[in-house]
Order: structure tokens, then sequence, then C-alpha cells
């Protein structure tokens, strides 16, 4: 038994934990949805993860994301990539670069599951279509004020630019920590089942409820 995730695996079972180090996933972004996500898969056996980001940290991204004062400046993905290998000698593919429509294919056809944490409506319209045309199963994993949703690319609707990350709007860490550990049990639940579960998160009432359509 792996020492590093000896409690993980007594909760899942051997055989999924097999499953999750070999299932590669793609996650889209790595900011406060994102990077946490990303070390969560990782810190739970997923031993495949491919991180896109083109951002650089900055200081007003630490409390919320899972960087430090002495990587603001430095690209989140290239972060990412070290601390995760420091961490439990996992080698993340971090790619430090803009996803667009000229290279979503190249980028996401590799993976088992893609999850879109971007920032923008531009950026998820493309990653949205990547994956219906190249038929990868996708997880959108968003924010508005006190709102979370975790919804399947079949559900899904691209929010109007209006909504775009403006870089000055409210954001609760609790909502953040809800939303990753929601996506994260529903990305290990569709890994062993297949099953695509989509879910709704309100802070003010600690609702985690399922989407209904």
């Amino acid at each position: 038994m792996n020492s590093i995730f000896y409690h993980e695996q007594l909760h899942r079972t051997s055989a999924l934990m097999t499953k999750l180090r070999d299932f590669p996933v793609t996650i889209c972004g790595a900011g406060a949805l994102g990077g946490n996500i990303a070390e969560s898969l990782a810190r739970s056996g997923f031993g495949k993860l491919q991180i896109v980001d083109k951002d650089r940290i900055e200081e007003r991204n630490l409390s919320t994301q899972p960087y430090y004062r002495s990587d603001v400046g430095a690209y989140k993905a290239k972060i990412l990539t070290n601390s995760l290998y420091r961490a439990l000698g996992i080698a993340v593919n971090g790619l430090s670069q803009e996803l667009t429509s000229n290279n979503a294919k190249q980028l996401l056809t590799d993976s088992a599951l893609v999850i879109d944490t971007f920032d923008n409506s531009t950026s998820r319209q493309i990653v949205k279509d990547c994956c219906i045309n190249e038929q990868i199963p996708c997880l959108h994993v968003g924010l508005a004020e006190d709102y979370a949703e975790i919804l399947w690319n079949s559900i899904y609707r691209v929010p109007s630019p209006a909504n775009d990350d403006v870089c000055d709007y409210p954001l609760a860490r609790n909502l953040v920590t809800l939303a990753v550990a929601t996506a994260c049990e529903v990305t290990i639940n569709f890994v062993a089942t297949a099953e695509q579960k989509s879910f709704t998160i309100t802070l003010n009432d600690f609702a985690i409820k399922l989407f209904e359509k």
C-alpha cells in the first residue's frame, strides 16, 4: 500500500486507486478553482494530470489559491507542477500557455476528462466546443458571488461575457473550498462509475444540491 495515499486507499479501495492513478485529466485554469482542484486530485491519487494556464501569480491570489508570497510573479502552471512534484513525486504536465481554438484539440484530446475552471466566456466556449467535437467528457466548475456550479458539458451553458472575471469580484474562500471538494468528488465518482452528476452550491445556506434542469 502506497503510504502517501494510505488513508485515501482505505476509503476508496486499491482497485479504484489504480484507476485514479492511470486516469488522464486536463484542468483548464490554475486559479482559485483549478489550482485547488489540481492539488486535491493529486493528493487523492490522480497520477496523470495536465494543467493549462497562461497567467502569473499575483498577490491578490494568495488567499484563495495554493500559492505563496515567494511565488508572486511566477507562472501558476509551473509553480503547481513544481509544488506537486515536491509534495507527492507526481510529474504534472504544467503548460504555461493560452488555450485557443487553434490548439485546443492538440492540448485536450489525450484526456479522459477535461475540467474547465476558466474565468472568461471565450475560453469556456472553446473548451466546451472542443470537448463536444472530440467527444471528451468535460466538467465545468464556476463561481458567482455566493453561488457555485459543477455541471457536465451536456447541460452547461457558457455565461455571458458580462459575467467574466474583472479581477475585482467578491469571493469567499469557503465557497471555493466547497466547490473544489464537490468537483473532486464528482470526478472520482465519474472514474469509478462513469456517472455524470451535476451540482449547485449556495454558501449562505451551506446547500449542495443535485442540479435540476
